[in-house]
């Protein structure tokens, strides 16, 4: 793995603020890749407590099916709704 690309995905998430979400394409776009799976992959494999991986949804707005739980707690924390199971991309979106 680039591990280089792999800690620019990192910052990527770590600046995504609170309230809002990305998607796995735009970590990767962002950071130089055209694998939204590297993304999921780094996350998963790379993230630690200052990595705000829940911030980071599929490209559809649904959440990542096994962490769903988890996942839409902490954004419903943060005051993201996440309504028939997908957060509105339309409104909360974070792009750079």
């Amino acid at each position: 793995m680039d591990m280089a690309l792999a800690e620019r995905m990192l910052e990527l998430v770590r600046a995504v603020p609170p309230g809002r979400v990305t998607t796995y394409g735009d970590i990767a776009a962002a950071a130089g890749s055209r694998s939204p799976r590297l993304a999921g992959r780094v996350l998963a494999e790379m993230s630690d407590e200052s990595v705000p991986w829940y911030r980071v949804v599929r490209a559809d707005g649904t959440p990542a099916p096994h962490l769903r739980d988890e996942q839409t707690g902490r954004l419903a924390e943060e005051g993201v709704r996440v309504r028939d199971g997908r957060v509105d991309l339309r409104k909360l979106r974070w792009r750079w």
